[in-house]
Order: structure tokens, then sequence, then C-alpha cells
């Protein structure tokens, strides 16, 4: 007996020893093992929520370079732009929500509004609309509140076909010249002909062919050719 004290003095353990230790080992093992295995739970449930949800965020900018035939849509100045057909408008009328809504500029040019009827939209400014609603409305309505906004410019379209990085259909919302125009296109390709660019305008059943040199231009000579682009203007890159 006096051995084994001394055995179990020297740090030397018998089978029921090891065994006793291993229990009460196990036992603070498991009292450890449940909060973790509950932490690491909780810590993949949120995770995996962090990746599910939509933080809400600030409104997606539009690319300054896209992609080869997709069209730009530029931001409408409403205060310079000129409407047309198909182009949106939104008029509101406070305290009246069945005057309130979206109206659209049909192919003559025109819109229709309750109590006023038909109005001219054509070649009118968004503020002239609203000044001429304002008066009209009230007359049935006195001191009416009447707003309108361009919510989508369509008219303004332009075309860019030929030696450029970008072609295809351009959605304005403010007129803008040929050096505009091309630069919004990426420029002119390593082939192009700069001396020989077209603007083609539609009057009419009449095509009329405007002439247009880059190098003329960009040599700071003959700069009335820099002229702003109608909507439905061709610009051609041969």
């Amino acid at each position: 007996m006096h051995g084994a004290a001394s055995k179990r003095k020297a740090g030397h353990m018998t089978i029921p020893d090891l065994y006793n230790h291993n229990s009460r080992f196990s036992g603070r093992l498991q009292s450890y093992a449940k909060p973790a295995a509950i932490f690491f739970i909780m810590l993949a449930f949120v995770i995996a929520s962090a990746g599910c949800s939509t933080w809400p965020s600030k409104k997606a900018q539009p690319s300054r370079t896209p992609a080869s035939n997709e069209p730009v849509v530029m931001p409408a100045d409403a205060n310079d732009y000129r409407l047309g057909p198909d182009d949106v408008l939104t008029i509101s009328v406070w305290k009246n929500p069945e005057l309130t809504g979206e109206v659209i500029v049909r192919p003559d040019g025109k819109i229709s509004f309750p109590l006023v009827g038909e109005v001219m939209a054509g070649g009118r400014t968004v503020r002239d609309i609203e000044i001429e609603l304002t008066e009209k409305v009230s007359e049935y309505i006195p001191g009416v509140n009447l707003t309108v906004m361009l919510n989508q410019a369509n008219n303004y379209k332009i075309y860019i076909i030929g030696q450029v990085p970008r072609p295809g259909e351009y959605r304005m919302g403010k007129t803008i010249n040929v050096i505009q125009a091309l630069s919004l296109a990426g420029g002119l390709a390593t082939f192009a002909r700069s001396d020989e660019i077209l603007i083609l305008r539609t009057k009419g059943n009449h095509q009329e062919k405007i002439p247009f040199s880059y190098d003329e231009v960009k040599r700071g000579k003959k700069l009335e050719q820099n002229i702003h682009l109608q909507p439905g203007d061709v610009v051609v890159v041969p």
C-alpha cells in the first residue's frame, strides 16, 4: 500500500483513478459543449440571414460605360425639355386624388385631362403645361394646387450607327450636339472616316443629309457643323 501511495504521489494513476478523472473531465466538457453548440448555431443563422437580406441602399446610378447596343437614358431637364409623343407626365392636384395620375402625350402632341379636356403639349415645356392647367382648373377649383412633372422623356431619341464603340438608340432628356452624341457612343473607332460623318434628318417625306467633319471641328474650324440634334436624327459614322 505504501508503494501504491508513493506511485500516486509521483503522478501515476491507477485504473479506477483514471476512470474517475475521465468522468469528471467528460462532465465538464459536456457542460461547455452545449453553450458552444448553441452559440455556433446562432452564428450560422445570423450569417445566413445576412446573406439573404436586402438591406436598403442608395439608388443605383446608371453605368458610365454601357454595353454595346444598349440604349442610354439621360436624365431629363424639365426646364428646357420640349415635350413630344410618348412622353409621360405626372399631374398632381392636392387633396384631389381623382385628378391625380399619369398622362401620355399622344402622337398628335395632345394630352387629355378631366375638367379641361385636350391640351396641346407637343413642343412645350412642363412648366408651360403646368401654368395652363392651373389656370383652367382654377375655374372649377379656386386656389387649386396643381403640379406637373416629367416622368419619362421618351420622345427625344437619336441614333448613332457605324464605326463607334457603342452604336444604338439613345434616349435623351435634353438637346445635345453632334460632338456630345459621339462622346456618348464612345468616340470614333480606329478605322472610322472621321471627315465623312453624316446626320440624316427626316422632314415629312424628305430625308436631309447634313455633312459633319470631326477633324475640322476638332481643330476648331467650321464649328457651325456641330449642330444640335433633333428627335429622330441618325448620326452615321462610316
